[in-house]
């Protein structure tokens, strides 16, 4: 099967933000809030910029080799391992929560991409050594987002009534279950079964959804040297002590972005407000959020109130069950790893245009931020439709109704534009405009009234030829619904729809090969891989 790739400009794909295309053209407007621009200089300047920054890396190695006890490394990851002592190395960081069975595509899309981008800047910065790392968003409680896949059409949801960060829940029985229904689906494939086999060792009765992520990943990317940082660790959060004390003394965050909202909030619409405090109560099955109650600190569903003094107690002797909101969240993850560059989507890039200051407050360097990678995967069948419809790989990207007019009027043997009608139609009331303003200045606008009117029903005419061109297109028409509905679902990238596991079972390792090999580094743009047969 041969593979075909195309790039196309995220601005033609009409699904990204006006923020993030402004970012992605350097629109001067948005400098403000960035410190590195998207380029090898970029890099360069983020590696200087994180060398006056004294990371503790003998924590991080120590805590990573906790984590991963008992699992298999490959050579790469213990290389990456080692090095991550040197301080000429240096991580490239993609982040997201633990979705069972990973949730939509750009969750690996993301990794590829931090992957890719690490193996390059080694070629090109070889003084240097880069780590790729995927940082787990484990303390998320929202598992109405985390705890579905959709595969082949069908929402595949796990029903359990366990609840706070979605990382500490453990597989029970339904979630065991899913893998029978997804297994049912898949196993007619090559690689089905091997890939149905994985789920259930990662997966396993009683294993914490956050273990279960870490294996599941390091099977399908630790020969590639991607190294897991799993933050729910009360050692690595130690490390981040002095922030939360001074979050909590001083609600620092919130100053910051409220500032920056205001400046930003003039362009844009602002992703992500932040709250007076942004920090969450991390214990047991529960994530709560800490209020401010005149000069005590409260959190109202467990019934918890402490005065200052006491909340800097239970943060000394208890650091693990504070857990940053969306705000704080990167300044944890940028103390505890020697990072340079982080890769998110665009609502993620969005929100973190407005965390400089947060950054600046805290002391901690600011990395370079990329938009993600971008994948359209086209099958065999649907490109051999593209081709005998003779749409472009642009074109698909159109609104189908759009797509099913542009066909119809490039196909159709009959006139369907009135163009030079509507010229000849102006000629004309110019004309009556002439003769009505010799007779009375006051008929000219009455006229152009008329002009109008007749614009409108030419018009209407127009569209009525279409449309009844358009019944002679029946077929055209469908198979234009189908390819929309299957590259597009329900009108959103496929990319934040559809499962991993369709794609992986027919493929196996070399569909993640294929990724990495159109993956973009430092460049932008959206990837369309078609297969051929």
């Amino acid at each position: 099967m041969e593979i075909t790739c195309s790039h196309i400009p995220y601005q033609q794909t009409g699904f990204f933000s006006k923020i993030v295309i402004d970012y992605l053209e350097g629109q001067e407007q948005l400098k403000p809030f960035y410190k590195h621009p998207v380029s090898m200089d970029g890099i360069k300047a983020a590696i200087e910029a994180r060398k006056n920054f004294a990371t503790n890396r003998e924590l991080l190695v120590t805590e990573l080799q906790k984590q991963y006890e008992g699992l298999p490394l490959s050579e790469k990851q213990q290389a990456s391992l080692a090095s991550l002592l040197s301080n000429d190395t240096f991580t490239i960081t993609t982040a997201h929560q633990p979705n069972i069975f990973t949730g939509p595509l750009y969750f690996i899309y993301k990794i590829v991409h931090a992957i890719k981008l690490a193996d390059e800047l080694r070629k090109q910065l070889p003084q240097y050594n880069f780590v790729p790392v995927y940082y787990m968003g484990s303390e998320d409680a929202d598992l109405d987002e985390l705890g579905f896949i959709n595969l082949n059409g069908e929402k595949l949801v796990w029903q359990t009534a366990q609840t706070g960060a979605v990382g500490r829940m453990v597989v029970d029985k339904n979630l065991v279950s899913l893998i029978e229904n997804i297994g049912g689906q898949i196993n007619v494939n090559q690689y089905g079964v091997q890939l149905t086999d994985l789920f259930k060792r990662c997966y396993a009765l009683g294993k914490t959804i956050q273990q279960a992520t870490l294996e599941l990943v390091n099977s399908l990317f630790g020969e590639l040297g991607l190294l897991v940082l799993i933050p729910d660790n009360a050692a690595l959060k130690r490390s981040f002590e002095s922030i939360i004390e001074q979050e909590i003394s001083n609600q620092f965050s919130y100053k910051a972005v409220k500032q920056t909202i205001n400046e930003l909030g003039q362009h844009y619409k602002v992703q992500a407000g932040g709250r007076e405090l942004n920090l969450f109560y991390l214990i047991d099955n529960k994530r709560e959020r800490i209020e401010i109650k005149g000069v005590n600190y409260v959190i109202v569903d467990l019934n918890i109130e402490w005065t200052q003094e006491e909340i800097l107690a239970e943060l000394r002797q208890f650091p693990e069950r504070f857990s940053a909101n969306v705000i704080l969240r990167g300044v944890f993850q940028e103390t505890v790893l020697p990072n340079i560059a982080f890769i998110g989507g665009g609502g993620e890039l969005a929100y973190w245009l407005e965390l400089k200051k947060v950054f600046e407050t805290a002391n901690v360097p600011y990395p370079m931020l990329l938009l993600r990678n971008s994948f359209l995967l086209i099958d065999s069948k649907y490109k051999q439709l593209i081709d005998k419809l003779n749409l472009s790989i642009t074109d698909i990207f159109k609104q189908e109704l759009d797509l099913i007019n542009d066909l119809v009027k490039e196909h159709s043997t009959n006139q369907l534009l009135l163009k030079p009608e509507k010229e000849e139609l102006a000629i004309f009331y110019n004309k009556l405009k002439q003769l009505a303003q010799a007779v009375d200045t006051s008929l000219v606008e009455h006229t152009e009234a008329l002009q109008v009117k007749a614009l409108k029903r030419i018009e209407g005419l127009e569209k009525k030829l279409l449309r009844a061109e358009k019944r002679k297109f029946d077929e055209q028409s469908r198979q234009v619904h189908t390819l929309k509905q299957s590259l597009f679902p329900n009108n959103s990238l496929q990319e934040r729809v559809d499962n991993f596991s369709t794609y992986y079972s027919k493929e196996g390792d070399n569909w993640i090969k294929n990724l990495y090999e159109a993956s973009e580094a430092l460049k932008g743009s959206f990837i369309v891989l078609s297969q051929q047969e």
